[in-house]
């Protein structure tokens, strides 16, 4: 059984301004640094030894891995990147507001073609929607969004898996991240909001994933205690 811990990148320069991120990339803040430094020495506290490490090809991700290995003393283990795990695209909405988007935008959408009840859609047509409106060309339709996320986490598990690793890091996307647990746990409530650098914990045996703990902040709240420690 493979052991995953699946991290939400540290918090951006877009993050903190409230800019839809997608496949444009902006680098951690000092705070965005110094939470994923906490993670890290979280792991280490708890003796988590990585067997592999994982992580989009945005620069966020790799940067935010970065942080988590020299902290945690794991250092140096098989690390790769997998652009299949990136972000939601957002297209010509990439570096827009938020707000513009998920609360302009996207709901005139629903109004006008009767989709909108009260409570916000689903993945589906909120993916399915960006890219009827994206002027450049570059959003996904769910279906290449969705076949995208789960084979790229599938590939990544059952490598690890192949390779008789035990405990894998993955650092990937807020978005991307509630996506996939949804779509391997129909049954689950869709995560929504998941903090910069939580940790979704997933299992992953016989070809099959099962959802653990997510959006845990343990690991970081253990790292801020020992820092704090250290710093008295």
């Amino acid at each position: 059984m493979v052991n995953i811990y699946l991290v939400r990148h540290g918090k951006t320069m877009f993050n903190t301004i409230g800019r839809a991120q997608g496949w444009s990339d902006t680098p951690l803040t000092e705070a965005g640094e110094l939470g994923i430094i906490e993670l890290g020495l979280g792991f280490k506290e708890k003796e988590i030894k990585f067997d592999r490490a994982y992580s989009s090809d945005s620069g966020r991700t790799i940067q935010t891995m970065g942080f988590i290995l020299s902290h945690s003393d794991n250092e140096g283990i098989p690390y790769r990147f997998d652009k299949r795990i990136r972000e939601w695209c957002f297209g010509s909405f990439d570096g827009g507001y938020d707000g513009e988007l998920f609360d302009g935008v996207l709901p005139r959408i629903f109004a006008e073609n009767g989709s909108f009840n009260g409570t916000f859609p689903d993945d589906e047509k909120i993916a399915n929607a960006i890219f009827a409106v994206d002027t450049a060309g570059w959003a996904e339709p769910w279906e290449k969004l969705s076949g995208r996320i789960i084979e790229g986490f599938t590939d990544i598990a059952r490598e690890a898996e192949t390779t008789g690793s035990k405990n894998i890091v993955i650092v990937s996307h807020g978005m991307t991240i509630g996506s996939f647990v949804k779509l391997i746990n129909p049954e689950l409530p869709r995560p929504r909001g998941l903090d910069n650098g939580s940790v979704t914990h997933l299992t992953f045996e016989d070809g099959k994933f099962t959802v653990g703990l997510v959006g845990d902040m343990s690991y970081r709240t253990l790292g801020n205690q020992k820092l704090n420690a250290l710093q008295n």
